[in-house]
């Protein structure tokens, strides 16, 4: 079984500082935050950025602002930026984060459209053609970010037919969105049983599901994502004072189920990246 690879999303594009006073804003509180999921044990930092007020933007100057930040502070992080960005925002927004220097290594891909608690995600067959090809371009490993059980069969059709990067594919089974796939172990089986061979995946569990779909992913020879963006508790009733809270209770759960941490290289290594 491989190491555990972890992901810190450190967060998001919507969850505010009223909810919890620790999610970062600035570039200087987002740096805060990835060092602290990094020097817990995260070797993935999922970027979203904000505006100094908290507003959602994808904007590639942004994106580069807080990446250089992030590196400088975390030398060999791999960074995820993400291109679904906030809802409402047009494809060409989405696709601004990719936009950097040097050319992410990864980036997010979202598999389908989607009910997002009261609002729609949308993921429209042109959009994802855009992004894929975008990526195809670039030479950027996807992250396939699937909601619901039809968005892989949607996502491995598109591979199939080269609009998308195939193999060898990483997945980000997104479990618990209200409104999505409830957040199961035999959902999460379902999924993993059906992704091609040599696939890697990590299970994200959604606001109070984020550690009881953790330690199942970790048995199961997975991976895991847990962060501000996804959830804000460290246990119920109980604010996290920061997403290095969130990882290192991962890598404890992990210590408990025999499960060694990967580090940002060995996380390259199993993901099969180029090493920078």
């Amino acid at each position: 079984m491989d190491k555990l690879i972890i992901t810190a999303a450190i967060c998001g594009a919507e969850v505010t500082k009223e909810q919890n006073p620790n999610v970062p804003y600035t570039v200087e509180e987002i740096v805060r935050e990835a060092k602290s999921a990094v020097d817990a044990g995260a070797a993935i930092v999922h970027l979203h950025v904000r505006e100094d007020d908290g507003t959602p933007t994808q904007s590639h100057v942004r994106f580069q602002e807080c990446t250089e930040a992030i590196l400088k502070a975390c030398p060999n992080v791999i960074l995820i930026p993400s291109t679904g960005g906030a809802v409402g925002m047009t494809p060409d927004e989405r696709l601004d984060s990719t936009n950097t220097n040097p050319v992410p290594e990864m980036a997010t891909l979202d598999c389908g459209t989607c009910n997002f608690g009261d609002d729609i995600f949308d993921n429209t067959m042109p959009t994802m053609r855009a992004f894929g090809k975008r990526m195809l371009e670039k030479g950027i490993k996807p992250e396939y970010e699937c909601f619901e059980m039809g968005h892989l069969d949607t996502i491995l059709t598109m591979a199939r037919k080269g609009e998308v990067p195939g193999a060898p594919m990483q997945f980000n089974f997104v479990l618990g969105v209200p409104g999505c796939i409830p957040a199961t172990v035999d959902n999460l089986c379902w999924l993993v049983n059906k992704i091609p061979a040599g696939s890697t995946w990590t299970a994200t569990g959604i606001g109070r599901h984020a550690f009881t779909l953790a330690a199942p992913a970790i048995a199961m020879g997975g991976n895991v994502r847990v962060g501000f963006e996804d959830n804000l508790y460290l246990e119920r009733g109980v604010l996290a004072k920061s997403n290095g809270e969130l990882v290192d209770k991962v890598v404890r759960m992990a210590k408990l189920l025999g499960r060694q941490v990967a580090t940002s290289d060995e996380a390259r290594e199993i993901l099969s990246l180029n090493k920078r």
